[in-house]
Order: C-alpha cells, then structure tokens, then sequence
C-alpha cells in the first residue's frame, strides 16, 4: 500500500511534498478503478429532469428503480447511460457558463463514453495471434467496420472521441437542418460508403428535440440500404423519442439524459442549449 511505501526506510524515504504527491496519485488511481468498473451498472439508470427533478431519491434506491422502470416503459426503443462520468460531465455542458472550448471537450468526451455501450453487442469472430510466448485465440469484429454519421453541423462535435475508441471507423455526414418556422428538417447534404447493407451505423446527433430531424435521418439511411442503425445523442425530449420510435421502431436510441420537455420553440428544458452554436462559438 501507498501508506508501507512511505514508511519504509530508503530508498523510499523522500521529502513531505513528494510524499503527498505519492499518496495524492495512488488515491486518484484507485478512483479511477472504482468509476471503471461501476460502468457495469451504467444502462437504464439515470432519468434527468423527468423522473428525478419530483426528489433526491438515489439512483439506486428502490423507489428511483420503480419510477424509471416505469418511464421507460413508455420508451421501448430508449437506453439511458448512466455512468458516473457521463453524469458528472453532462452537468458541465449544460452550465450556460461553459465556454466553447471546455463545451467542445465535454462532448467529445461524453461521445466516446457513450459508444462503449453503444457497441457492446457488435458481433465478434474468433482470431488466433502469435503472443511473445505462444499462440492464443482472441476475438475481433465480424463483418464491415463500424460507420459514424453525423447530422450536420452539431453532430460533429461527437465525431473525433468515438473515432479514439474506434480509430478504424468510416465517417459518412448527413446534412440537415430544422426550420426555425416550421421545426421541420430541411435536407441538403448525403454522403455514406456505398456498401451500407453490410455496416452498422451510429447516427449521431447531441439532441433529440422534436425527433424531426432524427427520423428524416434514419430514413435517408434506410432508402441507401442501411439495416443496422442506432441513435447516440447526449440528451433527449420525450416528444423526440416517441416521434422517432413511432417512425422507426427498430432503432435504438442511446441518450445520457431524459429531459422534462419542448419549449414552444422547440428547444429541450433544462437542455443545454444550442448545441451547434454552443459547440462552434456562433451563438
């Protein structure tokens, strides 16, 4: 332990400061142990607004389990990722004080977070390699690689801290915009590999607010021949999520919050925002 270290004699004796320097970092390791593993629990737990706002009742207490149970009975297609992180991270976006540098930095992070449980199901093939040892067996991703796509221009912002966990990734874009009128996409913009039939697709945009956009999106996707496509967003409005299920029923939604509702503009409450004005310093 940090602490025998430290009480041995040399060569490990040292100055005051180095020693708390030693125990400062052995601390910080061992929370970042602890957060890693608690992301075993990190799906289905977190309900931001609609379901927590009525109290302060503990993610894990029984009385919060049964009322976001009962949510999310309303949303089939709905996975809510609560890791401590993502949870930690997303308070900071939301802060209207967050400037655009540390905004753009929250999302790329919760981005790559929130893909680790967006792939946990991806097919595996087993593939033997040669260790400095011996040879063993391990596995690898079956089939095409994974493609990201995101709905311009916000959706940029998730693009690079995904790319990290999945360097090897295909990028594709989807230009759309929601009409400040009407709230309705307006599309402009269509590029993926040709092959979509044999890929997976994570659609990426940080909010899920009308679900206008969303499902245009999807279809856009579908017409080129896409079969296998989830929606990762960072947070979301009921209306958003009925809408998209309604429109597409086979595709899964991936959102770190569950916000309360739609303002008359359409803006998600609490939110974040704008995210794309937010994201590129135009607001």
């Amino acid at each position: 332990s940090a602490a025998a270290v430290l009480s041995a004699g040399p060569p490990f004796r040292a100055s005051r400061q180095a020693r708390l320097l030693f125990l400062h970092r052995s601390a910080l390791c061992g929370r970042i142990v602890v957060a890693l593993k608690s992301a075993q629990t990190s799906v289905h737990a977190h309900v931001c607004a609609t379901a927590c706002h009525h109290g302060s009742h503990c993610a894990m207490s029984p009385d919060h389990a049964s009322s976001r149970d009962a949510l999310l009975q309303d949303f089939p297609t709905l996975s809510i990722i609560d890791h401590p992180l993502v949870r930690h991270k997303l308070t900071l976006l939301r802060d209207r004080a967050t400037p655009t540098k540390l905004f753009k930095e929250l999302v790329d992070e919760i981005a790559m977070l929130m893909a680790y449980e967006a792939t946990r199901d991806l097919g595996l093939e087993q593939k033997t390699v040669e260790t400095p040892l011996e040879a063993t067996a391990g596995w690898h991703v079956r089939g095409k690689k994974l493609t990201l796509v995101p709905i311009l221009r916000a959706g940029l912002g998730m693009v690079e801290g995904i790319l990290r966990l999945m360097p090897s990734a295909r990028v594709g874009h989807i230009g759309l915009y929601r009409d400040h009128d009407t709230l309705e996409p307006v599309d402009y913009y269509f590029k993926v590999p040709g092959d979509a039939g044999e890929r997976d697709f994570l659609l990426l945009d940080p909010m899920l607010a009308t679900g206008g956009s969303a499902a245009a999106a999807v279809s856009s996707l579908k017409r080129a021949g896409a079969t296998r496509i989830r929606f990762l967003c960072l947070v979301a409005a009921p209306a958003g999520v009925k809408r998209l299920a309604a429109a597409h029923p086979d595709v899964p939604v991936l959102t770190a919050s569950l916000d309360r509702e739609l303002n008359a503009q359409g803006y998600i409450l609490p939110g974040l925002g704008d995210a794309g004005d937010r994201l590129f310093g135009t607001r």
